[in-house]
């Protein structure tokens, strides 16, 4: 009789597949974001962006709001973390920086941030990273430094980080303190949080689209500007970040962060796919990398399946 499948392993497996699903969403949001550099200014389409997301939460987070309210008001610096990290901050940074630098590095920068989790879990939390992070977290590191440098060490001489790639730097140490920070958020329904945080992110970022708007910056209105603005307000922020906090929770922020450098892997692919752009054999080898990596940390001491354990 096949031995019964180990429940832990098959809760990590599904965790690892949500937050697969939402780097691949998150991938697509770059690929837009630097599609649209010049119709939306960056706080604006930020702006648009979670206000469609909320007002596609709201309907289903109205219950759970009302009965967290008490809750969500205690926890209110964790909200207020969120919203401003995670929403309002990362991802005006994100945009403006898309303005003056590729799709591509501003994913393969987003490579930085699972070794910024556990760093950040560390220093906040005095958190001490487990040797399958620890070794997953490096593969997949080098994995995609093969995929920057082409697997060309020349290339590493003459690397130079140009402004766009400099604000996507600092929207990635947001980023790792952002998924560091979800640990202390309150017991409230997901739903709840998800919400509460999407305003606050709002919130922050009225003004900055204002000023953004009243400084002469104009929005171009297309078929493909509308178009990106339904795919970023459904794609990458509500359902990718249900999908993110759902995969936290399962694994925590350490083992959780791993997955970001699925994005350059996936950002590749759908560069081939709709832009026409060629995949290379370092694009092979660093994909390849990144999944012995993820692997490592989906298959590491907490997560053996019951069927290699001693009985």
């Amino acid at each position: 009789m096949a031995p019964a499948p180990d429940p832990a392993a098959t809760g990590s497996a599904r965790a690892y597949a949500l937050l697969a699903a939402a780097m691949l969403f998150w991938a697509g949001n770059a690929i837009v974001g630097r599609l649209v550099r010049d119709d939306i200014p960056p706080a604006t389409l930020s702006l648009l962006r979670w206000a469609g997301a909320l007002a596609l939460l709201l309907p289903f987070a109205w219950r759970p709001l009302r009965r967290d309210a008490a809750a969500l008001r205690t926890g209110w610096r964790s909200v207020v973390a969120s919203g401003l990290l995670g929403v309002a901050a990362f991802n005006a940074l994100y945009y403006l920086g898309l303005h003056d630098t590729t799709a591509s590095n501003g994913l393969l920068l987003q490579a930085l941030i699972p070794t910024l989790v556990l760093v950040c879990d560390r220093l906040i939390f005095g958190i001490r990273p487990g040797w399958s992070a620890v070794i997953g977290v490096g593969i997949s590191t080098i994995g995609v430094a093969f995929i920057v440098f082409r697997g060309d060490p020349a290339v590493l001489v003459r690397f130079a980080l140009g402004r766009g790639d400099a604000i996507i730097l600092g929207a990635v140490v947001i980023w790792s303190l952002y998924t560091s920070l979800l640990r202390t958020r309150p017991p409230v329904h997901p739903l709840s949080f998800l919400a509460a945080s999407f305003a606050v992110g709002l919130v922050a970022l009225v003004p900055l689209a204002v000023i953004e708007l009243a400084g002469g910056a104009t929005i171009r209105w297309t078929p493909t500007t509308l178009a990106v603005i339904g795919y970023v307000a459904v794609f990458p922020s509500l359902l990718a970040y249900m999908l993110f906090g759902a995969g936290v929770a399962a694994l925590g922020a350490g083992r959780a962060g791993q997955t970001i450098n699925l994005m350059p892997l996936f950002g590749a692919l759908l560069a081939a796919l709709l832009l026409g752009e060629k995949l290379y054999g370092y694009h092979i080898v660093g994909m390849t990398l990144i999944l012995v990596g993820l692997a490592s940390g989906l298959f590491g001491a907490r997560a053996i399946p019951a069927m290699f354990r001693r009985r």
